[in-house]
């Protein structure tokens, strides 16, 4: 047995550790959480349990690395947004409608560190079956740069061909950059930016952290998916370099997803969100005209970049969905994987319903994260009492993201409906006013929903206690979904 003064000290080191900390903790609540409700739920943890709460807190509810990233942007890249114009976008308003367009226009355009850019070109590509094959066509006709950035990029199946056809890119002398997310790399057997390395490609990992360090920065992950060719052509989006996105192939665990080729000059607001990365991970400076070349408008479509993640100044798009919402008129159209909105956001929906906009949004029956699935069924309850309907598509998972305002605005990109994505994920979304896309993202969200169910007030009603318990306690951990 221990002597009594030494149990009697360790006692104290424990109740020293458990004051210290929890001071500690809550005076970094109190001073620099924004979210009240998140601050609240951190605060009432640490008091009841001061020795553990304050580690949680460590490692889940607070950004303590601010990347290197503001560095390279202010030290290495001149400021890409000029003073904000009274009409962004390209002509002048002679209507309420129009004026209303403009408006949201210069709250984005003031919201994000970029400008609006016009005569672009955007076109959607459903699933793997039709991204893939021409991601990998940009490949081979490459002359000059590519540039990749896959939060998930596996090296087996479609995988392995990106890696070989970017060997071959590179033995012709096209400069490559692959960067893959570190805990996104974890996905998947053997390591893809090993393979790619020893094949000769420059590819790194983002934020490759080990033991505590890794715990402490979990939460911070790049979640965008970007690839540019030559500097003047763009595929962002939602998808992940993975066989399950192979719907043709039957692999055996599928995903429904959604991808976009673009042309015009918002290609060079994407290919700077790259650079901003890689300079991060590499400490390379990508600049000239290899990788920034001169972009002439091709396109109806007016568009501007909009960079979210823990080191921007604001939380940048849940401000832009925000605006988004109050803008409606007629109608807002979300499809997302994974719907748990702020409290904010859910206001503004529950509004827009409210002054009779037609709110519909679309999420998969079958989650592939049951625990968010069914946090999620909690807050149905209060969006349908005031006319929003809700549908759940049916499998395989859909991970389609599908934001549409009014037939004429869209919001495409990596940013899904829920804490981790809206508030600590690295994440790029691409605003586009464009009635053509809006059209055709329409008609992609009507077909969905003609094959999903309907969720009514009467069916969450009908579930049992248990369930009900289940969503219930689902619902206590929201803020650190």
């Amino acid at each position: 047995m221990l002597p009594a003064a030494v149990v009697i000290h360790w006692g104290y080191i424990v109740a020293f550790i458990s004051i210290f900390g929890g001071l500690a903790a809550l005076t970094h609540i109190l001073l620099r959480h924004r979210d009240h409700r998140s601050a609240s739920f951190w605060a009432a943890l640490v008091v009841l349990s001061p020795l553990v709460a304050p580690i949680l807190y460590l490692f889940l509810g607070i950004n303590i690395l601010r990347r290197r990233g503001r560095h390279y942007r202010r030290e290495h890249f001149e400021p890409w947004h000029d003073p904000v114009p009274t009409n962004p976008l390209p002509f002048h308003p002679t209507s309420d409608e129009a004026r209303d367009h403009q408006h949201v226009a210069v709250t984005l355009d003031k919201i994000s560190r970029f400008c609006f850019t016009h005569g672009n070109h955007v076109t959607a590509l459903q699933n793997g079956d039709q991204a893939m094959p021409r991601m990998l066509e940009a490949i081979r006709g490459a002359k000059t740069t590519i540039s990749i950035s896959s939060y998930i990029f596996e090296a087996l199946g479609i995988g392995s061909e990106f890696i070989t056809q970017l060997t071959v890119a590179v033995k012709r002398g096209v400069e490559v950059r692959v960067m893959v997310d570190d805990a996104g790399t974890r996905y998947s057997w053997p390591p893809v930016v090993d393979a790619l390395q020893e094949a000769g490609v420059q590819a790194k990992r983002f934020m490759p952290n080990h033991f505590l360090l890794r715990l402490i920065t979990m939460n911070l992950r790049n979640h965008r998916k970007i690839m540019v060719v030559d500097g003047s052509k763009a595929f962002t989006g939602g998808m992940n370099i993975r066989e399950g996105n192979m719907l043709s192939r039957h692999p055996n665990h599928p995903v429904q997803d959604l991808h976009f080729e673009i042309t015009g000059p918002i290609v060079a607001q994407i290919q700077r969100v790259f650079a901003e990365d890689w300079a991060f991970c590499a400490g390379e400076i990508l600049d000239g005209p290899k990788w920034f070349p001169a972009l002439d408008g091709n396109g109806p479509a007016s568009a501007i970049g909009i960079v979210d993640g823990p080191d921007e100044d604001m939380e940048v798009m849940p401000a832009a969905f925000f605006a988004a919402i109050n803008s409606a008129k007629e109608e807002i159209l979300i499809a997302t994987p994974y719907f748990l909105p702020t409290a904010v956001l859910v206001a503004a929906l529950r509004l827009a319903a409210i002054r009779g906009v037609k709110v519909r949004i679309l999420t998969p029956r079958e989650n592939n994260i049951a625990f968010v699935a069914w946090a999620a069924q909690t807050l149905y309850p209060q969006l349908l009492e005031v006319g929003c309907r809700i549908f759940e598509s049916t499998p395989p998972f859909d991970h389609t993201k599908i934001f549409v305002i009014d037939g004429i605005w869209s919001f495409i990109g990596s940013t899904n409906w829920d804490p981790r994505s809206l508030r600590l994920n690295f994440e790029f979304n691409v605003g586009f006013y464009d009635r053509g896309l809006a059209t055709c993202l329409r008609e992609i969200f009507r077909q969905k929903r003609s094959t999903s169910h309907e969720v009514t007030r009467e069916a969450l009603e009908s579930a049992t206690l248990v369930q009900q318990l289940r969503n219930g306690f689902a619902k206590l951990f929201i803020p650190l979904l």
